[in-house]
């Protein structure tokens, strides 16, 4: 390794493994990205909750938990004793004693120079623990969730505002989150707002005609010739409002959703789709490799994500890219990102709503190319070099 390095920890509890490989997919696409640099050696943490008797999902899991290098990263996942459901409040500490044997070893062995954390919770907490003990500087990282839910609950908040206030500096996905942070307490004057980055090689506009045409062997989705489709991506939860996508069906006779994503609420979402009589028209895909995604989105005539809360999403951006305007509510950067009409809609959390803005834009469809312009300014080079100034600035 090359001397003039820095040496950077970051602790990411969201992280691809082998048993989960789009697991906080963009944490690893950004700290690769960091890597590649040249200028950051990048040491990944990434702890993982196992319960005492690793049953029914976590045994695959926990066959998962290696180490070595990844993508220029050296990644490690201690593992931490999890207690499902009940042990939220114990995490922060459960892996600061996993890790800290480990993270000793390796400081002593070549110095770090920054501690970094990639969520507010439990990340931050125990991040937090971990610089004080290091004696180093400490870098939290907000991405939506974490300040919107874990946030609203004053245990987590109050643990979540004292590392925060312990940090030499803060990122926040969006200019809204950073907004919201400010507003819970933490201190705005250290926030920098850290858009997202991209695979611009992979994600850009396919051709409609043609990506719908391999939809069938793909992804075994078979369209009629009239027959619109409509994409979303994200986990299978409440707040990402699938169940509202699948009510706009009922006001969009002729149009087929596409479901990427897995979650608790996969049973409920199918139940609902047979009880309005759009089963058929409902496709659950579950995990889509991230090399297969464009394809779809490709496809799609639009991206329906009605969130009750968000960042700035990365399934907005990459939806964007493929030249798939999205159809979101007007939360997290929402406004940030669709500045024009081809780049999608803002609406209400309805199904009405939604699918009033999906007919809007089949009827006079933005042309793929003007839409993907919208996120012209989104790369993981772009990225990491923000996040590499971020980290010199702590560090100077």
């Amino acid at each position: 390794m090359s001397q003039s390095k820095r040496r950077v920890l970051s602790l990411a509890t969201l992280y691809p493994n082998a048993h989960l490989p789009r697991f906080g997919i963009f944490v690893k696409q950004q700290m690769e990205a960091l890597a590649a640099r040249g200028d950051w050696d990048v040491t990944l943490l990434n702890p993982v909750g196992i319960p005492p008797v690793a049953f029914g999902r976590f045994r695959p899991l926990s066959a998962a938990l290696r180490h070595g290098p990844e993508g220029g990263v050296s990644v490690y996942r201690p593992r931490f004793t999890l207690i499902p459901r009940f042990g939220a409040r114990r995490n922060p500490a459960a892996i600061v004693k996993a890790a800290m044997p480990l993270v000793r070893q390796l400081h002593a062995e070549q110095p770090f120079e920054l501690v970094d954390a990639q969520f507010f919770y439990p990340d931050g907490p125990a991040a937090a623990q971990i610089a004080e003990e290091l004696g180093l500087p400490l870098s939290i990282k907000a991405r939506g969730a974490d300040i919107h839910h874990w946030g609203s609950l004053p245990w987590a908040r109050e643990r979540m505002l004292a590392a925060g206030n312990q940090a030499a500096g803060l990122l926040a996905v969006s200019e809204a989150l950073a907004q919201d942070m400010a507003a819970l307490g933490f201190p705005r004057a250290k926030i920098t707002v850290h858009y997202t980055g991209l695979d611009r090689g992979r994600f850009h506009p396919l051709g409609r005609e043609h990506a719908r045409m391999t939809l069938a062997t793909d992804f075994g989705i078979r369209l009629e010739p009239a027959q619109t489709l409509l994409a979303c991506v994200g986990a299978l939860i409440e707040r990402k409002g699938q169940r509202l996508a699948i009510e706009a069906l009922t006001h969009l006779p002729d149009t087929a959703l596409a479901l990427v994503g897995h979650g608790p609420d996969r049973a409920q979402l199918q139940a609902h789709a047979m009880q309005l009589g759009v089963a058929d028209r409902v496709h659950f895909l579950g995990s889509v490799d991230h090399k297969a995604l464009p394809v779809l989105l490709s496809a799609s005539a639009a991206m329906v994500r009605p969130s009750l809360s968000e960042g700035l999403a990365n399934a907005w951006v990459e939806a964007i890219a493929c030249g798939t305007p999205i159809v979101v509510t007007d939360a997290g950067g929402a406004r940030e990102l669709i500045r024009d009409p081809s780049a999608g809609r803002i609406v209400e959390r309805d199904a009405f709503a939604i699918a009033h803005a999906v007919r809007e834009l089949m009827l006079d469809p933005p042309a793929p190319e003007r839409v993907a312009a919208n996120v012209a300014q989104f790369s993981w080079q772009a990225n990491a070099a923000a996040l590499a100034e971020h980290y010199a600035r702590l560090t100077a």
